[in-house]
């Protein structure tokens, strides 16, 4: 029997596909995988890969699952909504790119300083 495609419904794509999608990676085929594309076995069978989002736009990435998630954009969020998306950044490794800090308070209409602040805050 050969491998199912990842196009038609089956259990490991259907589970996997909302981690995919929340890190901004695809679901491909197995005759399309690639050797830097992470392939899904279900039962020794390849039935598909998961082909990860470049670094090349993480930190909007990001950013825009963090908007999502609060239901607003990062500028017209509250302070207190502000601070919990810093947390939510921090945690989901925002702040391991270069010149993120300076990006997300870019991003969200507050000084550096203030990004460092609610960081700090984080850490305690």
């Amino acid at each position: 029997m050969p491998p199912a495609s990842p196009r038609r419904s089956h259990p490991l794509v259907d589970a996997v596909r909302p981690l995919v999608d929340a890190v901004g990676g695809q679901i491909v085929p197995s005759d399309a995988a690639e050797s830097a594309d992470v392939p899904l076995v279900w039962e020794g069978d390849v039935i598909g890969a998961v082909r990860l989002a470049p670094l090349h736009g993480a930190l909007d990435r990001l950013i825009a699952s963090v908007e999502a998630e609060l239901g607003q954009s990062l500028p017209l969020l509250p302070r207190a909504q502000k601070q919990r998306a810093i947390r939510l950044l921090e945690e989901r490794g925002a702040f391991v790119l270069r010149r993120s800090v300076e990006d997300v308070a870019d991003a969200m209409g507050v000084s550096r300083i203030t990004v460092y602040n609610y960081l700090n805050a984080v850490h305690k």
